[in-house]
């Protein structure tokens, strides 16, 4: 790489991560970006740069061995996809990571445990995490996680022995040279098929998880489950929330059960009522989680005790406040209707607070399966409608309260963020009795309306956090 010239496309957090090790193997760097902001700030710290349309021109990429990109860029951009007519090797920021690793720029090759799938990538993580720590494992949760892989490789103090890399669809498609030591697909849903193209190229970019020694596949999701049949691993393990049979993870009589990496009768881990975030989706990436860890040879009382010490991350089903008997749970991370599924049917009752972008997805197979549940469901966002005709179909009785984007006239400023959803958590907590669970579970992505889904999590949090017991329903 001594002296040759590698295209960085994207200037967010991966692209950034990427100039420090090009610099240490002597690259010469040049960086593109849409944003003419991401461009001026690159150029201070000495960076080449270039705009993409430039870029994309007949020749402007002769002189360059290799492109990096950040796992956003869809291939066919006119930068990458002149690169790729060109023959130009494209690399996504976690090939890079993976080859830098092969390499060892940073001291000898770690140990990879890939975690992907729809849902629970972030809560598997960290509960990956969590079991290393138990067992005195260095370790690093990183990738999709917020922490780039290459910063996890770079850190010396300490230095992570083991890395948790939690990889999205997007990361994945970009990298295809990545064998972990362990890696599972938790689940597949649809989602993001705007972006691959369809259902079959997303699903065969989460099966990259599966590459390498050991593959482990969620056996209650039925397209993860089907990866089993083709998958490359080494080995493949399974986990399911029932009874497990040999060579599964599993639940017998209220306790996690390991019998894919510990001979009959198993190895029992944990109880599944010690399990947090509590519920079956909390329980299968808990599965999820020991599986990978035991495939390395952590103990079953390593596995327990980091399970047990594990506690939910901010906007993943977290309870923010209980007034008089009503919970409000933010699980502003539920973006999409799959995971809508597994935040409320962990809770017998449920006023739902949903709405946002649907990126096409569509409701009614979920309304229809918890509606039995809803005891009322207050809606925000650019899809609302879409998804008050959905309960219209399917829950009929289910009262909806819509919180529309503008004030009573209709036609003045749109109001905050917060302010909608200042008025969508009152119009829920009248719905609410003792024993009911306010939940902020969207089915949607939120930047129609805030900034990020952390953003309407808080903005719910606060919101909770102002209630009385006086803005309670009658029966409370």
């Amino acid at each position: 790489m001594a002296g040759k010239n590698v295209l960085v496309t994207g200037w967010g957090i991966s692209g950034k991560a990427l100039i420090q090790p090009l610099r240490d193997l002597g690259a010469t760097i040049t960086v593109t970006d849409g944003g003419a902001a991401a461009l001026a700030e690159a150029a201070e710290l000495g960076l080449h740069t270039a705009v993409p349309d430039d870029l994309a021109a007949d020749g402007a990429l002769d002189s360059f061995v290799l492109v990096v990109t950040s796992p956003g860029w869809r291939a066919e951009s006119p930068v990458l996809a002149a690169a790729a007519k060109r023959g130009l090797p494209i690399w996504g920021d976690v090939e890079f990571s993976w080859h830098v690793d092969q390499a060892q720029l940073y001291g000898p090759v770690r140990q990879w445990l890939v975690v992907t799938g729809t849902n629970g990538k972030t809560t598997t993580t960290s509960m990956v995490a969590s079991i290393l720590e138990a067992a005195d494992v260095s370790n690093a949760a990183c990738g999709n996680i917020g922490l780039p892989v290459l910063d996890a490789l770079r850190r010396t103090a300490p230095r992570a022995e083991v890395l948790a890399v939690e990889l999205s669809s997007f990361q994945l498609h970009w990298a295809p040279s990545v064998h972990p030591a362990a890696g599972v697909v938790l689940n597949i849903a649809e989602d993001h098929l705007d972006w691959h193209g369809g259902m079959q190229p997303y699903v065969d970019a989460k099966a990259r998880a599966l590459s390498g020694d050991v593959g482990v596949v969620g056996l209650d999701d039925a397209v993860a489950a089907s990866l089993a049949a083709t998958s490359p691993a080494g080995r493949t393990v399974g986990f399911r929330l029932g009874t497990p049979v040999s060579g599964e993870l599993g639940v017998l009589d209220g306790t996690l059960l390991d019998l894919a990496f510990a001979e009959s009768p198993g190895a029992e881990l944990i109880g599944a009522d010690e399990i947090s975030p509590p519920g079956p989706a909390g329980i299968m990436d808990a599965l999820a989680a020991a599986a990978l860890t035991r495939s390395i040879g952590v103990t079953p009382d390593a596995v327990g005790a980091g399970l047990a010490n594990h506690t939910v991350g901010p906007h993943r089903a977290a309870l923010v406040r209980e007034l008089a008997g009503v919970g409000f749970v933010d699980d502003s991370k539920a973006t999409n209707p799959h995971a809508a599924r597994s935040s409320i049917l962990a809770h017998p009752r449920v006023v739902w607070l949903a709405g946002g972008l649907l990126k096409g997805a569509s409701v009614d197979e979920l309304v229809a399966e918890v509606a039995d549940r809803l005891v009322a469901a207050v809606l925000i966002g650019q899809d609302a409608t879409q998804i008050a005709e959905a309960l219209a179909r399917h829950a009929p009785d289910v009262p909806v309260v819509t919180v529309p984007a503008r004030d009573d006239a209709g036609v003045t400023e749109v109001n905050s963020a917060d302010s909608i959803m200042r008025t969508a958590v009152r119009a829920a907590a009248r719905s609410a009795s003792p024993g009911d669970t306010v939940l902020l579970a969207p089915a949607a992505a939120s930047l129609d309306m805030f900034a990020s889904y952390g953003h309407r999590g808080a903005a719910f949090a606060a919101a909770a956090e102002e209630l009385t017991a006086a803005d309670l329903g009658p029966a409370s």
